[in-house]
């Protein structure tokens, strides 16, 4: 196919200069990849770089699938027209902080990335992320079921994170579409799942994911969660939202030994914490940020086996042209997840069974 020249992109110059440019198709190397981007979701993590007032360089866009259109010279294992998701961050497997299960603190992780954005017709994807972060999608598989694979990478290291047992009790608080897939990725790891919000239509949408969901603000909640465990409480909590309310009543269902996991910013980052109680009942509190490339590759299998469903979790399909509209309708909650499409080739879809 014919590469332009120049394409449209989402540049983040600041927080309040965020536009689509005609920019310069990006050159690569003999080990990088060129990739016509079919579409890219938006990610919390997008919008609070913008509500941060972060400084420039940001890149925004991460969840994303595309066509292979250039193959650098030193490149064997990839082909022009192959589809594949690519992951923005690969740890270098070697450091401190990889050799001690932590690769999203390792500082490759944190420096690497695509450019120039995963809301653009084009990237470059830099050696290091074609080595170890980019998959082939499944013939049968949609763009935009592909497109979850990096955020649901980011939930399968939570879950692989809180130590669970096949037949624990696992309660997730908030199930937006990371909630969801977190939920689902639970059960598909053994466990029993209970998913808490406070908005009826995600709780009616969890029951069709086939999730036991309650309303998070249940009268006595602690109590109807031990009378699941034999009077035990939760094993694993899951905090996807919900701030330090969460938090306080993720502690007070928990079992003795059972195990908090943070998977959220929160804008009331401030949380009280009980020491006297974590000690006598020896909880963990953990937290997960990101993933690692064996986390894609489960990931990517999960929505492949259809042990985890994604399909139903976009609610709202915008060309990059609609990109400030996206946003405020995922930050006003108006949106569960919101997809921009990015090239007019079409894929077949999967329905939720």
């Amino acid at each position: 196919m014919t590469i332009p020249a120049t394409m449209r992109a989402i540049i983040y110059h600041r927080y309040d200069d965020i536009c689509l440019e005609d920019v310069p198709v990006p050159e690569i190397g003999a080990d990088e990849l060129l990739l016509r981007v079919t579409g890219c979701g938006l990610c919390g993590s997008d919008t609070l770089k913008m509500q941060q007032r972060a400084e420039p360089p940001v890149t925004l866009g991460h969840e994303l699938t595309g066509v292979i259109v250039r193959v650098g010279a030193h490149i064997s294992h990839l082909q022009d027209g192959q589809r594949v998701v690519v992951a923005h961050h690969v740890p270098c497997g070697v450091c401190h902080y990889c050799s001690h299960g932590n690769p999203s603190m390792c500082a490759a992780f944190k420096s690497s990335n695509i450019a120039p954005s995963g809301f653009a017709e084009y990237i470059r994807v830099p050696a290091a992320n074609v080595q170890h972060a980019t998959l082939p999608l499944p013939d049968a598989m949609s763009d935009e079921d592909g497109s979850f694979t990096e955020p649901l990478a980011c939930v399968v290291r939570a879950v692989r994170r809180s130590q669970l047992q096949p037949g624990d009790l696992a309660v997730v608080y908030g199930l937006g579409a990371i909630g969801l897939l977190m939920a689902q990725t639970a059960q598909a790891y053994g466990a029993h799942v209970i998913g808490l919000d406070l908005l009826l239509e995600r709780l009616t949408l969890a029951a069709e994911y086939g999730i036991a969901a309650l309303p998070a603000d249940t009268p006595a909640l602690a109590e109807r969660v031990r009378a699941e465990t034999e009077g035990r409480g939760a094993d694993v909590a899951l905090l996807t939202g919900g701030g330090a309310r969460a938090f306080a009543s993720a502690l007070d269902i928990m079992r003795p030994g059972g195990l908090v996991n943070v998977f959220a910013s929160a804008p009331d980052a401030l949380a009280t914490l009980d020491l006297n109680q974590l000690y006598h009942h020896e909880l963990t509190v953990t937290a997960t940020y990101s993933s690692s490339p064996e986390d894609l590759r489960l990931a990517l299998d999960l929505i492949a086996s259809q042990r985890v469903h994604v399909a139903g979790l976009i609610s709202h399909r915008l060309p990059l042209e609609r990109f400030s509209e996206g946003v405020a309708l995922f930050t006003s909650r108006q949106a569960r997840k919101v997809y921009f499409t990015i090239s007019d080739k079409p894929h077949p879809q999967l329905s939720l069974p």
